[in-house]
């Protein structure tokens, strides 16, 4: 599949309202004066959110066309001077350093293995000023074993149709999302298909805590609802809030 075409798609049929939710954490755990670094911004509408909080923020994407869509946000929203860098969340060694990094929406859950979490974490810290703070959440093994499997979404407008299933993957705690779109195409009185499989792995919150702990973070805080409750056995998404050692 062409990646425009799901970066589009995503952008039009995600749930817009869970991006206040993101932005409610990370006030609640940042000072206004903070310079935060978005990893795995996607098409920005987080970003946009905390430009508009007033914080000085800047995105940094693995797609150019996630940063392309992220541009045309910041730029309807009077913020088109964003910096916006193309990286790999595993190699940050060509940025400076920041007050705050964030990471959302499962970002991490597309890593291969813990290894490569390990990685990441490493680069975070090295990339954090002093006490600087770490956001970010990821799906539970209660997602993935409990909820995910066999799950089904479809939706269809006037000129799209969009169908995703999910299916146990072949690691512990990881699922395989199939999805498939369709974008009508006057030219052919017809629909274009788009077929893509997404692949996400978590660990226990053990796990993570020990690879924050190893790559220099402290204070680990871990939360459900972001941040609004304990977690629990059904906690379906953990938020992390960390401290630099």
């Amino acid at each position: 599949m062409i990646y425009t075409e799901f970066a589009t798609f995503y952008d039009q049929l995600f749930d817009n309202d869970l991006y206040d939710k993101w932005i409610d954490f990370v006030s609640n755990n940042i000072k206004k004066t903070d310079e935060i670094l978005d990893l795995a911004c996607g098409t920005g509408r987080l970003l946009v959110l905390m430009k508009q909080a007033g914080y000085n923020a800047i995105g940094a994407d693995l797609s150019d066309d996630m940063l392309a869509i992220a541009n045309e946000h910041l730029n309807e929203a009077g913020f088109g001077d964003t910096p916006l860098l193309n990286e790999n969340m595993l190699d940050l060694s060509e940025l400076g350093k920041f007050d705050v990094i964030t990471c959302f929406d499962d970002s991490i859950c597309y890593l291969g293995d813990i290894e490569e979490v390990q990685t990441m974490f490493n680069e975070v810290d090295q990339h954090l000023n002093d006490e600087g703070t770490f956001l970010f959440d990821v799906i539970t093994p209660y997602q993935t074993d409990v909820k995910y499997p066999g799950y089904m979404y479809n939706f269809h407008d006037e000129d799209h149709a969009f169908m995703w299933t999910t299916y146990i993957g072949e690691f512990p705690h990881s699922v395989e999302h199939d999805l498939t779109f369709f974008s009508y195409n006057t030219e052919i009185e017809g629909y274009d298909e788009y077929s893509e499989t997404h692949f996400e792995r978590t660990y226990p919150v053990e796990e993570y805590q020990a690879v924050l702990t190893k790559a220099g973070f402290k204070d680990v805080k871990v939360t459900a609802d972001f941040g609004n409750k304990e977690i629990d056995d059904t906690t379906t998404r953990w938020f992390f809030a960390c401290k630099k050692g």
